[in-house]
């Protein structure tokens, strides 16, 4: 490989994501996988009072609490069926780092920049406040989640 076939695969790796994908209830969701810290079994979650119903609770990973949240609740879905597939994806969210319980990790994606499409302008659906981008991936429409809006406001956290 010469040097300008380098530069151009250079050009077009800074152009493209890497997402991880994963399955809530029966819909492909996915984060940017710098995000990601670890993939780990679901785990019972010791419930914290007053916290908002997506909020599982939260479990001890290596000796730091670390909050749980079920994803499908956080998005408006149905609780996630209790399956023995079940995961938690741990992502760090700027300083903080917490646990989507999700139903199954499906892939690992590269992206891109050109085929990822803003989501609708639609504020009656809730749901859009999560999603960053859509792109579509093997016949799949695939949502990419803004984790940023997955963290509890401070209100909520109060409620």
């Amino acid at each position: 490989m010469d040097e300008t076939d380098q530069a151009l695969c250079a050009a077009q790796a800074e152009k493209e994501t890497e997402l991880l994908s994963f399955i809530v209830g029966d819909q492909d969701y996915s984060v940017d996988i710098m995000s990601v810290r670890e993939i780990r079994s679901a785990s019972k979650a010791t419930p914290l009072p007053r916290s908002p119903s997506y909020v599982l609770g939260v479990i001890n990973l290596r000796g730091t609490v670390l909050p749980i949240l079920d994803l499908s609740l956080r998005l408006g879905m149905d609780r996630s069926a209790e399956l023995a597939r079940n995961v938690i994806i741990v992502v760090a969210i700027g300083d903080k780092t917490l646990g989507l319980l999700v139903d199954a990790v499906s892939d690992i994606l590269s992206v891109a920049a050109d085929d990822l499409q803003p989501p609708p302008d639609m504020q009656a659906d809730a749901e859009n406040q999560f999603v960053s981008a859509l792109t579509i991936f093997e016949d799949r429409m695939i949502r990419i989640l803004d984790l940023d809006s997955v963290l509890p406001t401070m209100s909520e956290e109060a409620a």
